[in-house]
């Protein structure tokens, strides 16, 4: 019996170690520097309709996507609005491991879904512990973030332009 369960544990270790490879914020770790970092992610599942966070939460941890789909929910002043829906691959929260700040937006299972989580706790150790795991860590992060924005400067410019069009127009009717 207890091969068996080492044998099972191997096996998920190695999913999740190929899983990881392919997530940006360890994409430039080596083998030996995804197991370590291996020994902080926390894996759970997550059914159909329930929260992963809401907005305005304390946020903890980021989140991977290993299965499933995730809807990311923001709130207007006059309702919710469904900005996104992640699929495997995808990562969530990524700004509460560097910053103390709360849940920019609500996240629900669309469908049920596994997750991995790195904490802010175990990703400080990782810093601490692990500089040159770390360093690598946080130059993929920015990268990752820095994109984002770059695309959401991109989408909000768009917008932008939209409305501008709209609004002139609007006023060459009146």
């Amino acid at each position: 019996m207890q091969k068996g369960r080492e044998k099972m544990h191997n096996s998920i270790e190695t999913l999740l170690h190929d899983f990881l490879r392919k997530v940006p914020l360890f994409d430039t770790l080596h083998d030996d520097e995804l197991a370590v970092v291996g020994k902080h992610i926390t894996i759970f599942e997550l059914d159909q309709g329930n929260f992963l966070f809401k907005e305005g939460q304390a946020g903890d941890s980021v989140c991977f996507l290993l299965s499933g789909s995730l809807d990311v929910i923001k709130q207007t002043d006059k309702n919710m609005v469904e900005i996104a829906t992640l699929s495997k691959g995808c990562t969530v929260g990524e700004m509460s491991i560097v910053d103390e700040s709360k849940r920019s937006a609500t996240v629900k299972a669309r469908q049920k879904s596994s997750l991995a989580t790195l904490s802010r706790e175990d990703f400080e150790n990782i810093l601490e512990k692990y500089p040159k795991i770390g360093v690598k860590m946080l130059k993929a992060l920015l990268k990752y973030l820095s994109m984002n924005m770059r695309r959401t400067s991109k989408q909000l410019a768009g917008y932008m332009e939209d409305y501008m069009s709209l609004l002139f127009d609007y006023r060459k009717r009146f």
